[in-house]
């Protein structure tokens, strides 16, 4: 039986035996009534209470008194806790326990471990704002008294919930009744402990858990043993990917073959496809087997050539000789401070002797390299190449000219 303001006149049926009371429970049609039950429970003092919604209630925060949880400061921690171990471990890894000189490159430079860094700050975050939002609110639960209530069902429908925990400490089982009944609730009823769901976690499910500890443990054991072992056999491979070709690798033996090598020779008077020139200054620098002294006619000496000899000689020659190309480029300066006095810079390109060498020479340097200069052949093409000595030219022109270079006009304004 129930009243007008449909709440239950029937006693709720107090716990019977050794099942003890969870808490009191109310239901509700509307979100209004709901938040105007949140605030009354609120302002009695009651502390270990909750609400149950089938959809976020705006101002439910507010109505029930919660404060800002310290979730974010946790997060906030973890994430600096990534940011130190990205950079403790780049910083172990390049710069103390293997260096390595990469290019003339820093051991160890901000900008180049920012990727690692910003990855492993979002991972411990994301994992941390998990658990911890887990762990703050008491989850999982793999059972709840309010699971054995029939009517609570239609929580995730068309209903709106209140409940009042009996382990609160002002909790009284009549004045709880008696606030939730001024409230304009559905009904009222108390919530019996579950006593019906083992308290226990299923037996299988914790040799399972036993099972997936274990063998999460296996791959760092079996990577501890092939660091700390050899073996003749290669090791197993997951994604074998391109390991295993069915391809020789250079000075291999190969039966296939007479001379059972796997590095074939070059077949004489063979070219690669589209590298077929003609003998001339142009692709080779020299006429005749002679160094030429001018550019060819089909390298032009333009303005334009400059400015594109000088983009080309800023990406393959300052590196090492340095911008106006004295042989002081950044590579040139790191090596001498890691190499301890057994470097051998690079050469200065304002040197007499260079100044005079023929413009053959240069470009006979650039594509086939001199002692430790790598050949640049490959890479950049001849047109580029004579560019590049042409700029080298305007380079040694400014370093040694005088006013007799100057037109005629220019050199009156100086006197």
């Amino acid at each position: 039986m129930s009243d007008s303001s449909g709440v239950s006149n029937q006693e709720p049926s107090l716990p019977s035996g050794d099942v003890p009371l969870f808490g009191v429970l109310a239901e509700y049609s509307t979100p209004q009534q709901l938040l105007a039950a949140s605030r009354v429970v609120r302002d009695a003092g009651y502390t270990r209470w909750d609400t149950y919604t089938p959809f976020p209630v705006h101002g439910i925060d507010g109505a029930m008194g919660i404060r800002p949880t310290i979730l974010p400061w946790i997060v906030l921690g973890a994430g600096l806790t990534g940011v130190a171990a990205g950079v403790a471990l780049q910083w172990a890894t390049n710069a103390f326990d293997y260096r390595w000189i990469v290019s003339g490159k820093p051991f160890w430079s901000i900008p180049a471990n920012i990727p690692i860094t910003f990855e492993l700050m979002v991972l411990f975050s994301a994992l941390t704002a998990l658990v911890g939002m887990l762990v703050l609110n008491g989850l999982p639960h793999p059972s709840h008294p309010l699971d054995l209530k029939q009517r609570f069902l239609r929580v995730t429908d068309d209903k709106f919930f209140l409940v009042i925990q009996a382990d609160d400490p002002s909790f009284k089982l009549e004045m709880a009744r008696e606030l939730l009944a001024g409230t304009s609730p559905v009904v009222v009823e108390t919530v019996d402990e579950d006593r019906v769901t083992s308290d226990r976690l299923p037996r299988p499910l914790v040799l399972g858990l036993m099972l997936l500890v274990v063998a999460a443990a296996v791959p760092f054991g079996l990577a501890a043993k092939a660091r700390a072992s050899t073996s003749r056999e290669p090791r197993f491979h997951v994604v074998p990917d391109m390991d295993f070709q069915p391809k020789m690798k250079a000075d291999r033996a190969n039966p296939l073959f007479d001379d059972q090598r796997a590095t074939r020779a070059q077949v004489d008077g063979t070219v690669a496809a589209g590298e077929l020139h003609e003998n001339t200054a142009f692709w080779t620098g020299r006429v005749d087997g002679v160094l030429v002294t001018s550019f060819p006619e089909e390298s032009p000496t333009s303005e334009a050539a400059v400015t594109r000899g000088r983009e080309r000689f800023g990406v393959y020659c300052a590196p090492c000789h340095g911008l106006v190309g004295r042989g002081d480029g950044m590579v040139s300066k790191r090596a001498e401070l890691l190499a301890e006095g057994t470097w051998t810079p690079p050469s200065d390109l304002q040197q007499d002797y260079i100044r005079t060498m023929p413009v053959g020479q240069l470009f006979e340097t650039i594509t086939n390299g001199v002692r430790t200069m790598p050949a640049y052949g490959p890479q950049i093409p001849a047109a580029d190449r004579w560019n590049i000595v042409l700029y080298v030219r305007a380079l040694q022109r400014s370093r040694a000219t005088s006013s007799s270079d100057l037109p005629a006009s220019q050199r009156d304004s100086l006197k």
